[in-house]
């Protein structure tokens, strides 16, 4: 049977080792002005168990970037998202991921999100608003806003949720402090998290690679 067409262009890196049981799903979300190949630069390192799809994001910035979503400026409100169109790149995400289903065979209780910047955003966003389809997230510098989520999270549907968070301290694009927030909003809600800072800037340095190596090395 031929496999269907994904809704938006990707990237696969099929699972290295064969086990007995289905293996686990990992997206990749890219970050705005990047593309799906920017991510996937890590799938040799990841867990050799893991099927990884990398994502290109729907809308195209001009020369060859992508973005989930506008970051609009003006002299009133400064810089700020399109919160509508980044939610309805929230349903974009969870149409294809009702199309994976139907054409890679993968554990659809062991589905994770990895995202930077605007994809670390949409990450927590969408798993939050959609706990059950979720096991956990990684956020390399990006936030979470709150005016992304369909609703407020009930801590009784994200208890099975594990996050692992990073962010730059010289970070020009998305403020630390933003950062900080979202381990606060995580621990109120009772989902398991661990956050981490490092001496650089907006980007994903080799100390922070190298612990979300081992992270994912104890994930269950």
């Amino acid at each position: 049977m031929q496999k269907p067409i994904l809704s938006l262009y990707h990237l696969v890196r099929e699972p290295l080792v064969q086990t007995a049981a289905k293996p686990p799903l990992l997206i990749m979300l890219h970050g705005y002005g990047s593309n799906e190949e920017d991510l996937f630069s890590f799938a040799d390192y990841l867990p050799k168990d893991l099927l990884i799809v990398s994502l290109r994001a729907p809308h195209q910035l001009p020369p060859y970037g992508y973005a989930w979503y506008a970051i609009h400026w003006d002299n009133t409100d400064g810089k700020f998202s399109d919160i509508e169109q980044a939610k309805a790149s929230q349903q974009l995400l969870l149409r294809v991921l009702d199309e994976l289903k139907n054409t890679y065979d993968f554990d659809s209780k062991n589905i994770g999100l990895l995202g930077f910047s605007q994809g670390a955003i949409l990450s927590l966003a969408t798993a939050l608003s959609y706990p059950i389809l979720f096991k956990y997230v990684v956020a390399l510098s990006g936030y979470l806003n709150q005016k992304l989520l369909v609703e407020k999270p009930l801590s009784s549907a994200c208890q099975h949720l594990s996050v692992f968070a990073s962010h730059g301290i010289q970070d020009p694009v998305i403020p630390v402090a933003w950062a900080r927030e979202t381990p606060a909003f995580l621990d109120d809600l009772g989902v398991k998290n661990q956050y981490f800072e490092y001496a650089a800037g907006h980007t994903v340095s080799r100390e922070n690679f190298e612990d979300l190596l081992k992270w994912f090395a104890q994930r269950d």
